[in-house]
């Protein structure tokens, strides 16, 4: 119970309806849609930032937990008070603060729900894709809290994937926003990393997503087979195929004599499984999908399928799949749901192995999951909720099914979370080093553990992990005779090694600086110590696990992109990143997160890479996440490593997210005499984008100049580019050249052999005009060009480039105009520094930012991402509890004087 005076002090901050203290109207937030419980102190509801604000801070002054919570429907006890304390109530933060469809990005407070935002978007023709089964009651602010997913992530992903800011308050009652307007802030992602953390490290005010093109058209099927082998077999054959539909759901015999009685739905009680496959696309494309996907499906032991001839004939089959909750109320007062994800290609087994679980505890269980990303939910029936013999068998059968579930390299949780339900399983996924980095992430935002405490972390084993277990190998490194002499270059050959070379460098503080080439002069920045050491990752290559039926690739992280892709191209298959340098490592590219054009129709590169092994600087050896799109079990360490610049750990191998490569790439170049005009056009095109995978205009592109003689004399280009399906790409370009007509365009050049992505590099690599015109004139006698990347948001870009047209004189550049991005390229060394600083003076002034993304060597030691930002102390935080003595590429965070 509070204090007294704890009380009469919360009195004078809020209002009082909006504090909640009466034991009766407590026993409302006792729980959530889990079987875990706890009573709360007091209950609160905040209306506003500043009101958050103060609460946090009064917690701190009487040490008083705080759980946040939303529309209490998470299932593993994430918002229960089990702790005691109090309970903040977002429901009264519920405003959709904006909507920006040009730039295609909503800014909301926390207590929104999750359809509410779609069905404004809708008004837009936009949609916000992450759809937990909750979505018509669960607030945004829990679906960031938990990572959510839904059926339609195989295709569209989860929650992090759409995040693009947050406004938080963290545990000392600082306001803090982290990322903006823009994309790819620099530095590392802590939106990410904060993304599925369940209210453990702050409390969450405002939340900014990115919102995509309405699909203009859906299918959806319904198939039946003999068995969920079968069904997974399809599953494989449709991946294999270069097919993604929208989602693949599945359900067996079990559930669907379930639901069938509930329901009416229509489905077959004797079939083993039925399997959902939607669509969606342009409606040219759409018959197209269906027919080649019933083609596999009945191949595979499909039958008696079901096309939906109409919107009411669509929900009536997905009322199958969401009746599952309410048919197992039907037969039992209460269920229990576990969420755990595999390989998908591990679906079947895993199956007869959580039923042979649940027949050896007498329970009875039906399955739903989601196919396309190995996604299951056992829902074991609990006929007497008050039968403690009855509830341990039921928690006993979930500790083993996650056992079962780890012997096929998969995640105790998938989108509910840890909470309190699975803390005690977190051993064993996570080894003591990876719970200990944990730790240290919950000990930087969190140092007094008053944010919703006791969730993720075993309560019952703290001691093992709270120390880092690298003190041993530390030590040992110290007794270790070990000295390379000043600069020289080590290549480790394991993982391990690398780990060793960390910890023996650490103890001896001498300074490494971190690369992917095999020549000291390769290095990506100048030692800024002449003690210091080079540590490269050229014999950190090769492949390490290829799983085409589960979409992901393993690799070193020293190995060369070209290699990777070249690699999955013999099965017409593609990572989705790119590089403009030839010799860039998958490793690399991830610690400075390099994205291109092709964010537009994959993603960012925060999306494509699903986990990492990183050698830490005191010797810990932790592994990141899973090879898996849905992950929640502990927090998100990858995207932490993500654009550290190799500040916070020595990436040693890279999981990534596989593609098909698409069957149809075409693009459509438009000559531009005026910049206004141009940048008029391309805001016209920006709503068709669906399957774009570029609409760039570029300034000093001589090889599309090469392509076509049309092109030569306009010293501007407008290009759009698109990519997938043949019917999709013909169909969204066909549009785009119907717009540019009614705008009085010229007549664009159709073209399959150049793209966006080809035009990006070439000005990125200094090889546009003026960077030409410098090689011939002997006036640029450097390694490289300066090359910067200004981020704004994509609203702003087309007015600020206006702005600064006379800035940029002298340069090429390439403006991603559906990302807000500019890429600015200019060899004339002796003018670097000064374009530098108007550059991020002028981007600064509108919430951006500009960083470096490659420099000439005389202006080497010019700082890569400018002033601080605010998220800067965070991030120092987590160096000094990964890398004590700042042996790590120093003078990368911030210049060298500093």
């Amino acid at each position: 119970m509070l204090e007294e005076r704890a009380l009469a002090a919360l009195t004078t901050l809020l209002s009082p309806e909006q504090v909640f203290t009466d034991a009766t109207a407590l026993i409302a937030y006792e729980g959530d849609g889990g079987l875990d419980r706890g009573r709360p102190e007091a209950v609160v509801f905040p209306r506003s930032p500043e009101e958050v604000v103060g609460l946090v801070r009064w917690a701190n002054e009487y040490g008083v937990p705080l759980v946040a919570r939303g529309a209490g429907t998470g299932l593993s006890g994430g918002a229960v008070a089990d702790h005691g304390g109090v309970l903040v109530a977002f429901s009264q933060m519920q405003a959709i603060i904006e909507i920006d469809p040009l730039g295609r990005r909503a800014v909301v407070q926390p207590a929104v729900i999750n359809l509410a935002l779609d069905e404004q978007a809708k008004a837009y023709d936009l949609y916000f894709p992450p759809d937990p089964s909750s979505q018509r009651v669960s607030t945004l602010g829990g679906n960031v809290a938990e990572n959510s997913g839904g059926p339609h992530c195989f295709k569209y992903g989860v929650m992090t994937n759409y995040l693009t800011s947050l406004e938080i308050v963290l545990a000392d009652g600082r306001r803090l926003r982290l990322g903006g307007p823009a994309y790819d802030y620099p530095l590392s992602d802590l939106c990410g990393l904060l993304c599925g953390s369940e209210g453990t490290l702050a409390l969450i005010t405002a939340i900014g997503v990115r919102l995509v093109r309405r699909p203009p058209g859906v299918q959806t099927l319904l198939a039946t087979f003999d068995s969920v082998e079968q069904a997974g077999q399809a599953v494989s054959a449709m991946i294999a195929a270069g097919l993604i539909p929208a989602t693949m759901e599945m359900m067996d015999q079990q559930i669907i004599q379930m639901i069938e009685p509930f329901a009416q739905a229509g489905l077959p009680l004797e079939a083993g499984a039925a399997l959902i496959v939607e669509v969606d696309g342009y409606p040219a494309s759409l018959s197209e999908q269906m027919a080649e996907i019933s083609h596999i499906l009945l191949a595979h032991g499909g039958r008696d399928l079901r096309l939906a001839r109409d919107e009411e004939e669509r929900a009536r089959i997905w009322l199958a799949r969401k009746s599952a909750a309410g048919a197992a109320t039907r037969l039992a007062p209460a269920y229990y749901t576990v969420d755990v994800t595999v390989p998908r290609s591990r679906l079947a087994a895993m199956l007869q192995r959580v039923n042979a679980i649940c027949q050896r505890y007498a329970l009875r269980t039906g399955h739903v999951f989601h196919a396309g990303d190995g996604n299951l939910h056992p829902m074991v029936l609990i006929p007497d909720p008050d039968d403690p013999a009855l509830l341990e068998r039921v928690r006993e059968a979930g500790r083993e099914i996650v056992r079962a579930c780890m012997a096929f390299n998969g995640s105790l949780t998938g989108e509910h979370g840890v909470g309190i339900e699975k803390r005690e399983f977190m051993p064993l996924m996570h080894s003591p080093a990876e719970l200990s980095a944990m730790w240290d992430v919950k000990q930087v935002f969190d140092p007094h553990n008053l944010l919703n405490p006791g969730k993720i972390f075993p309560q019952s084993e703290a001691q093992v992990w709270k120390e880092p277990p690298s003190v041993a190998s530390l030590a040992l490194a110290e007794e270790q005779p070990w000295s390379p002499p000043a600069g020289e270059l080590l290549a480790p050959e394991s993982d391990e090694e690398a780990a060793q070379i960390l910890a023996q460098c650490t103890a001896q503080h001498r300074p490494v600086l971190l690369m992917g080439g095999d020549k000291p002069d390769q290095a990506p920045f100048p030692p800024t110590d002449s003690a210091g050491l080079l540590l490269t990752t050229a014999h950190l290559r090769g492949l390490r696990n290829d799983a085409p039926e589960d979409l992901f690739i393993t690799v070193g992280a020293g190995t060369p992109l070209a290699e990777v892709q070249a690699w999955l191209a013999r099965r017409r298959q593609q990572v989705a990143l790119i590089s403009p340098w030839p010799e860039a490592t998958v490793g690399g590219l991830v610690a400075a997160n390099v994205n291109g054009p092709r964010r537009l129709r994959y993603g960012a590169l925060r999306e494509q890479v699903l986990c990492l092994t990183v050698a830490l600087a005191d010797g810990r050896l932790i592994r990141t996440g899973r090879p898996l799109t849905k992950n929640v079990a502990g927090y998100d360490l990858t995207k932490a490593f993500i654009g550290s610049y190799g500040t916070l750990g020595l990436l040693t191998d890279v999981t990534l997210k596989c593609w098909p490569l698409p069957r149809l790439r075409l693009s459509l170049l438009l000559p531009v005499e005026d910049l206004r005009q141009g940048l008029l056009w391309a805001r016209r095109l920006l709503p068709l984008n669906l399957v774009a995978s570029a609409l760039l205009l570029c300034h000093g592109s001589q090889l599309a100049q090469r392509y076509s003689p049309r092109l030569h004399a306009a010293p501007y280009l407008l290009v759009y580019s698109a990519e997938g399906l043949a019917s999709d790409v013909k169909s969204e370009l066909t549009a785009v050249a119907a717009e540019l007509q009614r705008a009085q365009a010229p007549e664009a050049v159709t073209c399959e052999e150049l793209s966006g992505d080809d035009l990006w590099c070439e000005l990125l690599r200094g090889e546009g005009k003026n960077g030409l015109r410098a090689r011939e004139s002997l006036v640029a006698q450097t390694s490289a060009p300066l090359v910067v990347r200004v981020g704004l948001a994509a609203r702003d870009l087309p007015g600020w480039l206006v702005d600064q047209d006379q800035l940029l004189q002298g340069c090429d550049w390439v403006a991603d105009l559906a990302a807000g991005l500019l890429y600015v390229v200019t060899p004339q060394v002796a003018q670097s520094a000064t374009l530098l600083e108007d550059l991020r003076a002028a981007a600064q002034a509108n919430e951006g930012y500009a960083v470096v993304m490659d420099m000439p060597r005389p202006f080497a030691s010019l700082a890569v991402f400018g002033p601080p930002s605010p998220a800067l102390e965070l991030m120092f935080g987590l160096k000094q509890r990964w890398d004590p003595q700042a042996i790590l590429n120093r003078g990368v965070l911030l210049p060298p004087h500093r």
